[in-house]
């Protein structure tokens, strides 16, 4: 589970610069600049809650897992507000590229977290 939380951090950082680049081509350096953050912003909370969230899943019993992940969750929201908080606080920043791909990392975290549902479903995992 821990492998496949980072690879969906590394999704959400290649989805963070693609945005970054697509705002630089389209709306100049500002706009680049904030959709990196925004993405970035994402990927960092993604990332804490792989760290806390899944330490050592694979060693515990299920309740022990379910309560890391919801440690994990409530670590993410955190960081979240947080960030947002020093990113605005901090600098001017184009808002809308800001929120769009911070928004664009988080529907990459449900779809993996979705792909992860169903396929323990189907019975592959």
């Amino acid at each position: 589970m821990r492998r496949q939380g980072l690879w969906v951090v590394v999704a959400q950082v290649f989805v963070a610069l693609g945005g970054a680049l697509i705002c630089y081509a389209t709306r100049g350096q500002l706009a680049s600049i904030s959709a990196l953050i925004g993405g970035g912003i994402g990927a960092a909370a993604t990332l804490v809650q792989v760290i806390i969230g899944l330490r050592n899943s694979a060693e515990q019993a299920p309740q022990a897992v379910v309560r890391g992940f919801y440690r994990g969750s409530a670590m993410k929201l955190v960081v979240t507000v947080v960030l947002f908080m020093l990113a605005l606080r901090g600098r001017h920043l184009a808002a809308a590229p800001l929120f769009v791909t911070y928004v664009a990392t988080f529907l990459v975290y449900w779809v993996a977290l979705a792909r992860t549902f169903r396929t323990q479903a189907q019975g592959k995992y």
